[in-house]
């Protein structure tokens, strides 16, 4: 089974993984595979043909905050090639903070969301960017609305500080491992722990 975490900006997603980590479950960042693969020779030469000139950060994002139609025209290069990868790179887990704006989610099986009030994303965003509250509510603008996410997933993880992450955690990673051992039993493949099902 494949496993999604979705979670917009400063829901805390990555520290979620961090915490996946802990237990010897390695997670698929898509942020980072997009950064190093916008580094390879051939989406350079991509990239630089779209927007026309030397495809550095500040080009890029420059041309990706200018309209909804150059956004596009990158991640129809991107996003492509960073499913080819995780497709490529074995693992069962997949980070992404725009998981179905990307169609990511036709890569998995199941979705959890992390989620957190809008006033602790803030705060978080500010901080770890060093950037206003406007540029803070700017970014979050950008993605999906928090509520419509968790509307599409199949699980949800709280990150507000306050409530038990690494039972939340826990409580879903049963979930998961149980439905697999309840697919396994309905299709004779019985092993010694699911005997009763």
């Amino acid at each position: 089974m494949k496993v999604g975490i979705a979670g917009g900006i400063g829901s805390g997603k990555s520290y979620v993984c961090r915490r996946l980590a802990v237990r010897g479950i390695d997670v698929y960042d898509c942020d980072s595979a997009a950064k190093r693969l916008m580094r390879g020779e051939q989406m350079q030469r991509q990239l630089e043909h779209l927007i026309g000139c030397k495809p550095d950060k500040a080009a890029l994002t420059r041309f990706l905050l200018a309209s909804e139609e150059n956004a596009q025209a990158i991640n129809a290069i991107v996003h492509p090639a960073v499913f080819a990868d995780f497709e490529q790179s074995g693992l069962l887990w997949l980070e992404s903070g725009i998981m179905f704006e990307s169609g990511a989610n036709r890569y998995v099986d199941r979705v959890i969301v992390v989620t957190a009030p809008l006033e602790v994303r803030i705060d978080r965003i500010m901080r770890r960017d060093a950037i206003s509250r406007q540029q803070a509510l700017d970014w979050i603008a950008r993605q999906w609305p928090q509520d419509r996410v968790r509307s599409l997933a199949d699980f949800e993880i709280l990150n507000d500080g306050l409530a038990d992450l690494d039972q939340q955690i826990e409580n879903i990673i049963k979930l998961l491992y149980r439905d697999d051992v309840i697919s396994l039993c309905r299709n004779n493949v019985v092993p010694s722990y699911c005997k009763n099902e």
